[in-house]
This record gives C-alpha cells, structure tokens and sequence, in this order.
C-alpha cells in the first residue's frame, strides 16, 4: 500500500491529530469513494466500508474512524482519510472478523435485535411483537418498559397465552431527558430485548441462558464481564459461581436500591441480577460497577418471586417469574465497538442526517456540539414513534411529551446553525428530512412504520413551522429576561433568578417547555423559581396527566377470582338471547352469594350473549331472568352496561328490578334488539366513515379514537386542518352511495399477520392476539375488528356528519348518526324548519333569503339607534361643556369630568371627541358611563396641552377604572377603560377630577 504508513496504534492519539493519511494515489484507486469497497488488513483493523460524502459530513469506516471532506469549498473533494481519536475506551477488533465479512454484519443494530429472539425463539419462546408506545395501563403515560404489556399475567389478572416469551419493545422514558447527550447511556427512546417467563423457568435457565447468549452468540470474552446479585441472594451467587463459573472477584452482592425490583409499595417483587461489560479489564479489581468510564450495564434479570405485603413482608408468589431486559443500544455499542450509544448504526446515521443540514463535522466537533447533534439523534427516534403510535404534540399528557422533544429538537437544530429546512429555504421544516432516516432505519423495528410516513412526516412539518413561528419573539424575550436576572442580581448582590411568572408567559405564549427555558437559563447561569412556575402550571391544567417513571403492580383479590371463574364464552354474533349460568356476583367490588331486589350488581355468567365495551363500541343493554322449575319469573335484572374485567371475563352491570338472584341460577340473558341494532349500524357507518375520509382527504389520515353508541357515532382522526362543506358533503356522499349498493359484510377469523398482509387496518389503541376477525365490506372497507356489525349496508339506511371540529392540534372529531338515529335527525330537524316556514311565512327553499333579509333590516336598525345615540349623546356634551374648570393663573387649561349615565361605549367617545373641540386646547376630559347591567365605560382625552405638561391618558384612566372593578389603558392622549361595578362610577370620577386638577395646577403653576 504504497503512501500509507502506520503509526503507534490505530486507537491512539498524536495530539488530537489523525494518525493516518492516504495518499492520493491511494485514493485515486478508490473509485472517488463511490462505493463500498474492501480495505487491505495491513491498514483496515475494524474497518467496515467506505462511501462517498458530500460537502463536510463524515461517513464511518472504522468503528474509531471517519472518512470525510475537509474543503473551503462546498462540493469540491479533498482526498484524505482520518482516524479519530476515540472519547472512551475501545477495543481493537480482531482479525478474523475483518476478514469474516458475513459474520462482521451480525453487529448491526438489526442483526442484534434478530439473533437475541430467534436464540431464545430455540429455547422454546414465543415471540411476540412489540406493544404500542401508548400503553393500556392506566397508570402510566408511556411504555417504558420491555414487561409492560405482560402486567396483567404477572398479576394473575389475565391467564398466561404462552409460558415463555421474548420481545423487542419500543419504550420511552423521560424522567432524566436532561442526561441525553451528556452521557454514553441515556436516552430518551431505546429498544429493550426480554425474555419473560411466566411460572415456567426461573433462575437457574435465566442466567444459563443470558450467559450462554453474551459468551456464546454475541462472543463477548468472559474475563470482560461482571456480574452483580442482591446481598442476601445466595441461590442466584451460586449458580454465577458454580455452574456458570464467574470467579467470586468479578461477582458483586450489592444493596436493595440496586438489585432488589419492586413494582411500588405493595405487589409482586425479587432480587436482580446484572450483567456489566468491562471496557479496561487492564484496570484489575473494581469495588465500583457503577464507574460508567468504565463500565456499563447490559443485562437485568429480574427473579419475581415474593409479594410484597402492606406491613412490608414477604411472601413467596404461587406463580414465580422472570422479566429480564437487554439494551439493544448497549450491546450494539459494545459489539460494533464505539464509544457511545450515539455512535451505533441505530442512532449515528441520523446524526449523519443533522451533519449534513448544519454544515459541521461530528468527528472535529467540540463537545458542546456534539451532545446537541447526539440529542437530535436520540429525540428524532422518540417523536417518530410516538406519532407513529398515534400521539399527536398537545399541552398535555402524551401530546406534551412529544410536543416538548419536538421543540427541543428544533432549537438544538437552530444552536447548530440549520436554517429553515438546511437545503436553501429558509421558509422550511428540518424536521421532516430527518425523520426520513428514521423511518429508513425503522422498518425491523415497526413494518407498518412506512405506511404512517405521510401522517409522521407532516405532523412534524407543522409542528415545527407552528413552533418557529413563536421561537424567535420568545428567544428575545427570553433573553432581555436573562439579561434583566443577571443586572438586577449583580445590583443586590443576590443569585440571578427567573421568576415563575415568566417562565410560564414563555411556556404559555411562546411554547417554550420550561425544560427549554431551565437549560438556556443555566447555561447564563440563571435558575428558574420552579415553585411559582408550577403554581402557574396548576391554576392553568388542573386536569393534565402525570407520566410514571415505574410499572406499578399490586396483587388483589381479583387474580384470586380469576383461578375459579373461567373466561366468558361470547355468542352474541349469532344470538340475542342465551341461558347461563351465575358464576359470580360483586356489589362495590366485593365478591357476594346473593343479592336482592333494588340493589346494584355486577354478574358473571358462563356465557353471554351480551356485548361488553370495546373497540369503541359501548355494551348491550337487557335482562337477565331467573326462573323457577315451574317457568315462573323468580328475579328480573335490568343490564345497563357490559364490560371486559379480568382478562376475557364479561361484567354485567345492572339493578335488581324483582327478586333476588344468587350464583348458581340458570338465568335467560336477553339483549335489547333494537339498541343492539342500532349499536350495529353505527359500528358498521365507522367503518364506512374512515373508508370515504381516506379517499377524500388522503389515505395518511388515521383514527385516533371511536365511540360507537345507540344514539350516535363519533370518529376522531389525525388530520391537520378543518374540512370544508364539499369535503363533507362528498364524504356523505360516499358513504350514503355504499349503503344504497346493499353489499353484503363478510367477517373471517385468520392470522394477524395474514389479516395485516391482506390490507386490514387495525382499530386504534385495540391489543390483537394471534388469531384475528376481520370484517370487510368488499370493496370498501377492510379492518380488524371485534364489534358487532350489520349483514348488509342496506341496514343503515342513511348517514349524515352532524358536526367536525378540532379537539386536539391535529386531531379533528366527526358526530354522526346512522340508521334509526339518522331518522330521528332528520325529524327533527324538518320540524324544526317547518316552524321556521310557519313562523316567516315561506317556504322552505326560501327560509335562506328570508333571514339574511332580516338580518340586513336589523343591521340597518342598529345603525340607526346608534346615530341617533351618538347625536343624544353630543347634545349631551355640549350642555355640560360650560362646567369644565380653568386652571393655572392665566385660567387656560379646562378640566372637564361628568358622569354621562346610560350612554353607550362608542356614544360616549363621540361626546368626548366633540368635547375636545368645543373646549379647545389644553383640555383635559374624563367621562363615564354605565351602559348596561354591571357594566362601566370610561374615557380620557387630553388634548396636546395636556400631554405636553407629561400628564398620559393611559396611565392616568387604569387606576380610576379599577375603583370599578375593572382596567384599561391606551395612548398618551386618548384611552379607554371599562369596570363591572357601577356603582362605584361616581366615587371613581370624583377621584378622577381631584387627581387630575392636582396634577394640572402643579404643572401650569
């Protein structure tokens, strides 16, 4: 390799400088860096590939080096190639994997996820997909962990489907969003690979295998791993020591806030152990696991294996079981050999991306600049998914939590220096360039990720461009508030403080996260007042959600009904009626043998024909009736709602109307027909609705909530501007053109991932198993669905959109009714215009004409009452002109404050207009009214007289008027006041003319 010399090691550093440069000649047999090509070992240790770049953005080929374009001048090549000095400790890879290219690409983000579920997918796992980001747990806001999804089994709440899982589960935490880019380890979005067993294995399979994975799939050297255990757990210890052979030196016992899990106060619980991989194991012995220079963690399993008790104790749980979590952004570090998580293909392409836009250089970067390019990386992975998911930016809940990453992204692209979209328009959205390469990297991750593109893509572009908006008055301000902080502190000697009042007008105004406004403040040097901030905060969401940084679990006493009532069988597709049998009564939750008539209740029965609550639709109303031998009535019950509890299990909730009924009896349930029909036709016009919104407004639109009633549908949709009456109307339209053609529905049971294939779309915020129903209405329609539904469109009968609105940013609602309710709509509504016809005297066609013509006779009556208000009020005036006051010693300045009782707003600034003129230069006029019912009005006008002598009308008339209850204020010579206490008008006037002759006598001596 004629021009390339080595020097010292390829890891080490020459003063910052790189140690290696290629010659032209070497690159000229390169192909200009076009594409990949292989590099001779005698230069390449780690080397994966080289490829071409454009302008100063550096392209990895070395797990410790970069190849990129040095140039004064955008799109010329310079011909170097550089090593960069590593940040923290790497490893040298070894020769076989350089030249074991198949096995060299088994490091890739997606080879780690692949080979994690297929290693225990051979050890007799199911694997199953990752869960939402939008969790079904009530108790927390996001998924922020890999067992999530499985908490109701591990409460015994929900009958185990398999006995041992594994799963790659998007999360989301936030709780120390502040760390992201500071450290090699935090993020806000990350990939957690677990294996779960419920009540089948336990601790010894449990770190068999997750030792025989790290050693033996992903060949990590032993003598480089630690392992940690809880202090009193000498089973887990044992199995390291002894079957496993981890020497005692490298087996750390450690405490219970590191290795003991609870799930809260009370609940399931049990000793952890972790797996740590050590970068500098020439360092020797270490007492600290936690030195993150040095070490990271990689793997926690979690032995679940007691229940905590209210006093503290512990029990041994009937059913043990393991949750464990492996870091997929951790082991890709390790194995692909870089410094950080940043630095894995999961997360650096992106920051490639974020290069490219500002126009720097990650590998020469300082480190300021490379944590803001390393948090745009980790927060693009976030948002994309969340709204992936379905959350949409908003000031609560959710929505904040992706509205605030947004935000910080964009003002982290503006420290970079990226303008407007970073390729030339400056009226552009960045955002959308960079989830691009999101979603390229996503499709392993989420397939259906691609198809939500469209809807990803322009919810940021609108965020982005809503935010920028608002940004650069609020940064100024932002600013003169710092600066302001900053002077007053150095003035009294104090420590610089924002007040919680602006740091909410920024947050309320502007946008700003507070999060935004502490990180800008610190890095002046300012703190927030976080106190004040949150009463603010309070008195303006009282009703916001609160996120959960853990998974609470409790043990009640529902799993022990559960193990003695088996799941619902559900006929109510073929039949309204069934007979069925008690199998457990509650009245306030707890569990009783008989309940009597007037009480409320809640019963299971073994089978039901009864719909409970879901997908949207409501529960079936009806009766159950208990009957003797002899078919006489015993008990009656009125159902009035049915839901799902306890995995599978149907709760009717209703009211004893005769009798009483007790577990054990046979009872007849029997639906309401007519409310299960109309319940039906709704569903089924759902259906119908999102078919004919994507085919007029474009398919990226998606639902995003459904109530599906008796009386009523209503269908919520991401959709970013309100629709027109052609768009409604069209999507009548459609709608009404599909029930006229009485197409046949058909409903099949199959594979999810063949229902998924075959263009079924899924219900929002819906859990599916393997095994899925898909109700179709042939040429229309397509989804994934649970609820009841007509056998003809021909059923609905009619459609109409009684009401669109915006509910949320981004998120639009539709009302409508269908079927019976459709019909009494309409009824309703004609009633309503015949007596509009009767009461004009026209006809229907002609009720439109009618009523703009009256509104034109009242627009002009109005017009005018009110001249001829304004001309009373003039006359008014110029009867009290002659008891304005003279003041000063030549008597020139007049005075004139008068009371002018019932006059309105606008009539009274006429009568001081004509004041001013009558009475000339310099005047000074106060006037008020009480113009309605707990109104005040107030005006002042002074005249350039006036105003010369320093006398402001604005400032003078805000403090009169809050003797009334109220404020104002306006220009140096003409402002305008209101108060909702008339009667303090008089006591307020009185202090306006003593106030204003003072001021006056001084000024004109």
């Amino acid at each position: 390799m004629e021009g390339l010399k080595l020097v010292d090691s390829l890891h080490g550093n020459q003063s910052g400088k790189p140690l290696i440069r290629l010659s032209s000649s070497i690159l000229a047999s390169r192909a200009s860096f076009l594409k990949p090509a292989k590099c001779s070992l005698s230069f390449t240790t780690g080397c994966r590939e080289f490829v071409g770049v454009r302008g100063r953005v550096p392209t990895q080929v070395f797990p410790s080096g970069w190849l990129y374009k040095n140039s004064n001048s955008r799109g010329s090549w310079e011909k170097e190639f550089i090593i960069r000095n590593a940040s923290a400790p790497t490893q040298p890879i070894s020769k076989e994997l350089v030249k074991d290219k198949s096995k060299e690409s088994l490091v890739s983000g997606n080879s780690i996820r692949r080979r994690f579920l297929e290693f225990y997918a051979s050890r007799g796992h199911k694997v199953l997909p990752s869960a939402s980001l939008v969790p079904e747990d009530p108790t927390v806001l996001l998924t922020i962990a890999g067992m999530l999804q499985f908490k109701p089994i591990f409460l015994g709440k929900e009958p185990r489907q398999v006995a041992c899982a594994t799963t790659a589960q998007r999360c989301i935490r936030t709780n120390d969003v502040e760390n992201v880019g500071q450290t090699s380890r935090h993020h806000t979005f990350f990939e957690m690979l677990g294996n779960f067993s419920f009540g089948d294995y336990f601790k010894r399979e449990a770190i068999i295998w997750a030792w025989e994975l790290t050693t033996k799939e992903f060949e990590l050297p032993p003598e480089r791993l630690w392992v940690s255990v809880f202090k009193d757990d000498d089973e887990a210890f044992s199995i390291w020591h002894n079957e496993v052979g981890v020497p005692v030196e490298r087996i750390k016992r450690m405490g219970e806030d590191d290795n003991f899990w609870t799930s809260g106060v009370t609940g399931p619980c049990g000793p952890c152990s972790e797996i740590y991989y050590d970068f500098l194991p020439e360092r020797g012995y270490s007492d600290d696991l936690g030195d993150d220079s040095r070490f990271i963690e990689f793997y926690n399993l979690v032995f679940m294996q007691y229940n905590k008790k209210e006093d503290g104790s512990l029990e041994p749980l009937k059913q043990k079981n393991i949750d464990t979590g492996l870091g997929l952004e951790r082991m890709a570090r390790i194995l692909q050999k870089v410094p950080n998580n940043y630095e894995t293909d999961l997360i650096y392409p992106i920051i490639e991306k974020a290069e490219e836009l500002a126009l720097v250089s990650y590998a020469e970067a300082d480190d300021r600049v490379k944590t803001y390019l390393k948090v745009i990386g980790d927060h693009m992975r976030a948002v994309v998914f969340l709204i992936s998911d379905g959350v949409v930016p908003s000031n609560i809940g959710r929505g904040y939590v992706v509205r605030r990453l947004i935000r910080r992204v964009v003002r982290t692209g503006r420290l970079l220096g990226i303008n407007g979209d970073g390729k030339g328009n400056p009226e552009g959205a960045f955002l959308p360039e960079l989830a691009d390469k999101v979603i390229e990297l996503s499709t392993e991750i989420d397939p259906d990720i691609k198809t939500r593109a469209p809807r990803i893509l322009e919810e940021l572009k609108r965020e982005e461009l809503r935010f920028v908006q608002t940004l650069e008055r609020g940064e100024k301000l932002l600013e003169q508030l710092l600066t302001s902080a900053l002077l007053s502190a150095s003035e009294n000697g104090s420590k610089p403080c924002l007040s919680g009042k602006d740091a909410f007008l920024l947050y309320d105004t502007f946008g700003f996260p507070v999060e935004i406004t502490t990180e800008v403040a610190e890095e002046r040097g300012v703190c927030i007042d976080m106190n004040a901030f949150d009463i603010e905060m309070e008195n303006q969401r009282r009703q916001s959600q609160a996120a959960h940084s853990v998974v609470k679990l409790a043990v009640e006493n529902a799993s022990e009904l559960t193990e003695s009532i088996p799941d619902t069988e559900f006929l109510g597709y073929d039949t309204l009626s069934a007979k069925a049998t008690v199998k457990g009564l509650l009245v306030s939750g707890n569990s009783v043998t008989q309940v009597s008539e007037g009480s409320d209740v809640e019963i299971l029965l073994n089978r039901t024909p009864f719909y409970a609550e879901s997908g949207g639709q409501i529960g079936d109303h009806g009766f159950l009736y208990v009957s003797e031998a002899e078919k006489e009535c015993k008990a009656i019950v009125e159902v009035k709602d049915v839901q799902k509890s306890l995995g599978n299990i149907f709760v009717h909730k209703g009211t004893i109307k005769e009798g009483a009924i007790e577990v054990g009896n046979e009872v007849e349930a029997m639906v309401d027909a007519k409310l299960r029909q109309r319940a039906k036709v709704h569903h089924t016009a759902t259906h119908l609705l999102q078919a004919a919104l994507k085919q007029v407004i474009g398919h990226e639109t998606s639902q995003a909530g459904s109530l599906v009633a008796f009386d009523r549908l209503r269908f919520d949709f991401n959709f970013h501007r309100p629709l027109p009456d052609h768009e409604i109307i069209e999507v009548e339209g459609l709608i009404n053109k599909w029930i006229g053609d009485a197409t046949n529905l058909q409903t099949k049971v199959m594979p999810l991932n063949d229902a998924k294939e075959a263009g079924a779309i899924a219900m929002f915020g819906e859990k599916y198993g393997e095994q899925v129903r898909v109700v179709e209405v042939p040429g229309v329609s397509m989804e994934l669905c649970g609820g009841t539904h007509v056998s003809n469109t021909s059923e609905i009968r009619g459609f109409k959109i009684v009401s669109e609105q915006g509910i949320a940013s981004g998120i639009r609602r539709i009302e409508a009714v269908a079927g019976d309710a459709f019909i009494d709509y309409i009824n309703v509504r004609d009633n309503y215009m015949k007596h509009l016809c009767s009461t004009l005297k026209v006809k229907a066609e002609k009720v439109t004409d009618r009523v703009e013509n009256l509104l034109e006779e009242l627009r002009m009556a109005r017009n005018e009452v009110s001249a001829v208000r304004a001309k009373a009020a003039v006359f008014k005036a110029a009867t009290i002109a002659g008891k304005a006051l003279a003041l000063g010693t030549s008597k020139r300045i007049k005075v004139l404050v008068e009371n002018m009782d019932d006059v309105d707003t606008d009539s009274l600034r006429g009568a001081a207009e004509h004041l001013m003129d009558t009475l000339q230069d310099p005047v000074a006029v106060v006037l008020g009214s009480c113009p309605g019912e707990g109104r005040v009005s107030l005006i002042a006008a002074f005249s350039p007289g006036v105003v010369g002598l320093g006398i402001h009308a604005g400032k003078f008339i805000g403090p009169i008027a809050k003797l009334c209850g109220g404020g104002g204020g306006g220009k140096p010579n003409f402002a305008q006041a209101g108060g909702r206490e008339p009667e303090n008008l008089s006591m307020a006037l009185e202090k306006a003319r003593t106030e204003l002759v003072a001021a006056l006598s001084e000024k004109a001596g």
